[in-house]
């Protein structure tokens, strides 16, 4: 299906009953390809962590349950599933009956995977025992207060650089200044970004330089984060090298990409703007 067909910019009719053709599939591919992988092959492990906070259906009865869910959708998926898409979809199960949150989970798995084209985990959380959040998480650096002097708001990845006799190290890094808009409608979309890796020592105002030149880019939360750990690996040649963006929520919604070159990387804790 073509990204124009998506639902996502056009006014929708929300749904009144249970409709997994609501669901609409976006292909990595063409992202990959200009990022100059298109051979199936990619240099990461991840994934793509949803967090849904207005999930809610029928209990046998006709009392309504709501609960959140963490949805986790591999980045090895051959789609990613476009955001208003996945909103309508949880809004078509308002009124419907589940026997159990255990059966619901289960069909809200089967149809995200028919999505996705790989399976996908979703847990249930009930909303009074929410996660509490984080300004950032503990052991990572704020680097926003770096001083740059040549500002950029356009995609410039010439910025990144090392530091002149750079030496070895192992840093975790933080910014809250991420920002890049939606391909489609153009709204903003905000996050935290989060650098992990181990090589030579990256320069801070360079990267924050880097990162404040997405301010204008137009492109998906997923695509962005794959953006930042292929410009990371191919100009400043890390060792170790973990990529999260902790976006905002919006609709209900918020996704939250990790790629890695180890498989034991993650998302890390919800945010205190999440």
């Amino acid at each position: 299906m073509a990204l124009h067909d998506a639902p996502l910019g056009k006014s929708s009719e929300y749904p009144e009953h249970y409709d997994p053709t609501l669901l609409f599939p976006v292909a990595r591919q063409e992202n990959r390809r200009r990022l100059g992988l298109d051979d199936g092959r990619w240099p990461w492990f991840g994934e793509d962590l949803w967090q849904a906070w207005e999930v809610s259906w029928l209990r046998p009865g006709g009392v309504p349950a709501v609960a959140w869910a963490e949805i986790h959708v591999p980045a090895d998926s051959p789609s990613i599933i476009e955001s208003k898409s996945l909103k309508l979809y949880l809004n078509s199960l308002n009124q419907e009956v589940f026997a159990s949150p255990e059966r619901l989970r289960a069909v809200v798995s089967e149809d995200l995977s028919g999505a996705a084209g790989a399976p996908v985990r979703v847990q249930l959380r009930e909303v009074d025992t929410g996660a509490m959040a984080e300004g950032r998480p503990e052991g990572y650096e704020l680097i926003d207060d770096e001083p740059v002097a040549d500002v950029v708001y356009h995609y410039a990845p010439e910025s990144l650089r090392l530091r002149d006799g750079a030496e070895r190290v192992s840093e975790r890094l933080c910014s809250h200044l991420l920002k890049s808009n939606c391909p489609v409608t153009g709204q903003p979309d905000w996050g935290t970004l989060l650098i992990e890796y181990t090589g030579p020592r990256i320069d801070r105002s360079a990267l924050l330089r880097y990162i404040v030149s997405f301010r204008n880019k137009q492109d998906f939360h997923e695509h962005c984060v794959e953006t930042v750990f292929t410009d990371l690996m191919a100009r400043c040649k890390p060792e170790a090298l973990t990529v999260c963006a902790r976006y905002t929520r919006r609709g209900g919604l918020d996704i939250n990409p990790w790629r890695s070159t180890s498989p034991g990387g993650g998302a890390g804790p919800r945010l205190i703007r999440q």
